[in-house]
């Protein structure tokens, strides 16, 4: 493009031509999900699709007082919806913070867009703190760029006339104009945004149990419940005196006559109730929801409920190093004087204070001198000599730091010295007589030289031979939290991998210092060239430097096909990828929108020392909700082996409002009370599994004492009600002897919740008769169902006993050079399998197919809005471009935005 092209721009017709061939920067940020969305994604599930299709057949009963079981079914859909709706609008708070506008160049005048109106071939300026927009070619000037959010490199990149700007990125210093070579989804970011919208299955063992439990539930109730409402109906049939030709006929002409057989429906949906864990959802949801409430106070917000368990399953953490073991700036790490013959002693040192040496005056000199546009260097070094003693000494004349020269300096009346890389500040003699100094310092850090020289020239060359006083090292700054979070993840037995766009041994020695295992051996990944070589790396390594985007996310896939459970920290667009693959991925929310948006959990104020927290609470959901899912699995399944039995013998002997007092007093209170428990204890075995060797005891006393129940009440003729009380109590008796069990050992707290349940089955038996349909016993009844009471409860330990001395199955991976091998090794024998897959490959693309149609439904909608910054460009253009601006800039605490003060009229 010509100068006077670079200085007028694109024409307004030029514009519009590029508008109308969609050649438009359209808005490709990943974004969240919609209210409506949240909302049908909470409400449209099968649990709450099986629960609305029994409460249709409570209500054609006229059962009304039966219908309580909906309350718990509204308060789980509403936690699941507060709680999305809460991650949504934090995180659309925290987008916020981003850049939104631009400066471009049309009709040779400056006009401010939004980044949505910029098309091709727009001239744009960017200046410090300006993130770039679009993908752009430099046209004129010259600026440094930070490509940390991108390539995970914290070096700061110069560009000049014929550099490549990448989207993303930040303006560190200088002054530039641009021409924008690509937009939409052709920039680099969005590329990376693209990869990784595919919606990524949660890795959650509880809710695919939780999953499991219903879809099982769901196929058995279907002919069990059948099955029952048919044997029901007969016995109603028998009773009625065999009226008609069969007991279906009957049914159909007692429906039509309106009569509907209320008994035997209602015991049916009884039975199917006890089928689904309604209590369980509802305390799975709650435990969850209360952790990311107790998170959020610390300044971590969980986006999704369930990934609190995930990271607390995790075995293996990969850690970014930019953000998550640094914060992103730089600090001195130490200096380092020289013994210089005849410095102290000459006319120029005269006035530097005795308790002053050269180095740390010249440091803190030129730094103080050279601020005014201080690079990330010279901002370390004046943090550095903020608050120590070093005389402030007026500058005679000041060099400032140029790409070109590596260096910088100022002359004062004590001398003139030098700042930068020994390289290029010193002679071949002096360098040779320092190399092995340098070399031995920059083994961890940056190494800078500062040299006395006896001035500058008017063009800010140095006069005479650089004579080094001493050295400076500059290193990422890391967290004061860092080692001891890492030491954390250490003592857990967690895996710790760091994976950096970074030189790999500026990695490994930051790795090292914060006491990361297996730091010293590191692996550039430029060498990692065929997907072999990176799969055997990451047994070999647990320091990767110069990694891409996607040699990010290879390692955790690679990482996974071996069986781990992987977690993921980053904060930049590079690390999208690799987050997205993740089991559990973490961002920074001072990182890019794109890191926040796809993050499970997002810490708020950027600070890693809020994991061990997050594990802690995970531990403490997890190992709770085991202990109490018990319970109310224990319901679902004695609920499904009584159903079977009561098809040979019905009638089923509980109604809907009878199973409210177990419900409540054997299975709500006591699993709520010991799901909000302390406990930091370590994660063990499967959920499932775990929760099903408590559960499977209780569930087996339950129907045999119902099966002797029957027995008894069919041999001696007792009634209904009489079955229906002795059931209830043999089965009460079990869940008490469970819950004793499972309070081991007992604290203050339990012993209470113990009397207390005990307590409210006995008042509810005795002081509520009518309403729980409880019949008045005889002493030769009480009799009976102490026997039974007491044989179930010595069944229920003999059973639990033997569950405890199961040993676990045992599941090991094996893999080879790319593809994985399982290997299964269980009680019975061992098993080879192939970790191979299509359903990556399939969901895959029906996310790409999905993606095309939203980009060709969004495509309008852009072009809408450029016309619209077209004509807003028009007034704009008279009122020149010395109106006042937002500003962004990127600060300690992340990106900060400033706005222009409004006058008051």
């Amino acid at each position: 493009m010509a100068a006077t092209d670079i200085e007028r721009g694109l024409s307004t017709a030029e514009v519009e031509e590029r508008i109308a061939a969609g050649k438009i920067n359209r808005n490709m940020e990943l974004k969240t999900k919609s209210v409506k969305e949240l909302i049908i994604e909470n409400l449209c599930t099968l649990f709450n699709l099986i629960n609305v299709i029994l409460a249709l057949l409570v209500i054609v009963t006229g059962s009304f007082k039966n219908l309580t079981f909906l309350f718990v079914v509204f308060l789980n859909t509403a936690i699941g919806v507060i709680q999305s709706m809460r991650s949504k609008k934090m995180v659309d708070k925290l987008t916020l913070l981003t850049s939104k506008k631009a400066i471009a160049v049309r009709d040779g005048a400056e006009v401010e867009l939004d980044l949505d109106q910029i098309v091709l071939d727009d001239i744009i300026r960017l200046g410090r703190g300006d993130q770039i927009p679009a993908d752009a070619v430099v046209v004129s000037g010259e600026a440094l760029v930070n490509e940390s959010l991108l390539t995970g490199e914290s070096d700061l990149i110069k560009k000049q006339p014929g550099s490549e700007l990448m989207s993303g990125s930040f303006i560190d210093s200088g002054l530039l104009r641009a021409r924008v070579i690509h937009v939409g989804a052709d920039n680099y970011v969005a590329k990376i945004n693209n990869e990784a919208k595919y919606v990524k299955k949660v890795n959650s063992e509880i809710m695919n149990a939780l999953n499991a439990i219903v879809r099982f539930a769901s196929i058995i109730m279907i002919p069990l419940g059948l099955a029952l409402f048919s044997s029901s109906v007969s016995e109603l049939w028998d009773a009625a005196g065999t009226p008609g030709d069969s007991a279906l006929s009957w049914c159909f002409s007692e429906l039509l006559a309106g009569r509907v057989p209320s008994s035997a429906l209602l015991s049916t949906v009884g039975a199917l109730l006890g089928m689904i864990p309604q209590g369980l959802v509802l305390l799975t949801s709650s435990v969850l929801a209360i952790a990311t409430v107790r998170l959020a106070r610390r300044k971590v917000l969980a986006q999704q409920l369930y990934c609190i368990e995930t990271l607390a399953r995790v075995d293996v953490l990969c850690l970014d190093k930019t953000g998550t073991i640094t914060s992103g700036r730089m600090e001195v790490e130490g200096t380092y004087p020289l013994p210089v013959e005849g410095m102290g002693a000459g006319e120029g040192d005269a006035a530097v204070p005795v308790d002053t040496t050269v180095l740390d005056f010249a440091l803190a000199n030129v730094a103080r001198a050279t601020s005014a546009d201080a690079n990330e260097t010279c901002q370390a070094l004046l943090n550095y000599y903020a608050d120590r003693p070093v005389e402030v000494s007026e500058p005679l004349s000041v060099i400032p730091f140029s790409s070109s020269k590596k260096w910088s300096g100022a002359s004062f009346a004590q001398g003139s010295y030098v700042m930068g890389a020994a390289q290029f500040v010193l002679s071949d003699r002096a360098f040779a007589q320092v190399e092995n100094r340098v070399a031995e310092l920059a083994d961890t850090c940056r190494v800078l030289v500062v040299a006395r020289v006896d001035g500058f020239t008017p063009d800010g060359d140095m006069v005479g031979e650089a004579e080094p006083v001493g050295f400076v090292t500059i290193r990422d700054e890391i967290r004061t939290s860092a080692a001891e979070t890492i030491g954390y993840f250490n003592e857990q037995g967690v895996t710790l991998n760091v994976i950096s766009g970074d030189d790999p041994r500026t990695v490994s020695s930051i790795a090292r210092v914060v006491g990361v295992p297996g730091a010293d051996a590191y692996v550039d990944a430029t060498t990692l060239d065929t997907p072999a070589k990176l799969d055997a790396a990451v047994d070999r390594y647990h320091v990767f430097g110069r990694v891409t985007p996607q040699q990010k996310r290879e390692l955790v896939q690679a990482l996974k096909r071996r069986e781990h459970t992987v977690a993921m920290t980053g904060d930049g667009v590079n690390d999208v990828l690799a987050l997205k693959e993740a089991d559990c991925s973490v961002a920074m929310a001072a990182g890019s929108d794109a890191a926040r948006n796809v993050a499970e959990i997002v810490l708020v104020d950027n600070d890693f020392a809020s994991m061990p927290a997050v594990v802690a609470e995970g531990r403490r959901s997890i190992n709770n909700l085991q202990r109490s899912a018990s319970l109310f699995l224990t319901k679902t399944l004695f609920s499904m082996g009584l159903a079977a039995l009561c098809i040979a013998l019905p009638p089923y002997p509980f109604e809907p409002i009878q199973m409210t007092l177990i419900n409540f007093f054997c299975i709500g209170a006591p699993g709520f009370v010991l799901g909000l428990e302390p406990n930091n204890a370590r994660v063990k075995g499967s959920f499932l599994t775990n929760v099903l060797k408590r559960a499977l005891p209780a569930s087996i006393a339950v129907i045999l004492a119902a099966a002797l129940d029957i027995f008894v009440a069919r041999v001696f003729g007792f009634s209904q009600l009489t079955l229906s009380t002795m059931c209830l109590l043999s089965s009460c008796a079990a869940s008490v002897s469970l819950i004793w069990r499972i309070s081991q050992p007992l604290t203050p707290l339990r012993v209470v919740l113990f009397v207390f349940v005990v307590a409210g089955i006995l008042v509810g038996v005795i002081g509520f008769p009518e309403l729980l349909s409880i019949a008045n016993l005889s002493m030769g009844q009480m009799v009976i169902l102490a026997v039974i009471v007491v044989f179930t409860c010595s069944v229920f330990f003999k059973l639990a006993t033997m569950m405890d001395s199961l040993k676990p199955r045992r599941r090991h991976a094996a893999t080879g050079f790319g593809r994985g091998v399982r290997v299964h090794l269980g009680r019975g024998g061992g098993k080879v399998s192939s970790t191979g897959s299509t359903a990556e490959r399939f969901a895959k693309r029906v996310a790409a197919d999905m993606a095309q149609r939203r980009e060709d439904r969004t495509a309008r909608e852009a072009e809408a809005r450029a016309l619209e910054g077209v004509a807003q460009a028009q007034p704009k253009k008279k009122k020149g471009s010395g109106a006042k601006r937002s500003r962004v800039t990127k600060s300690a605490q992340g990106i900060k935005v400033s706005m222009p003060s409004k006058k008051k009229k």
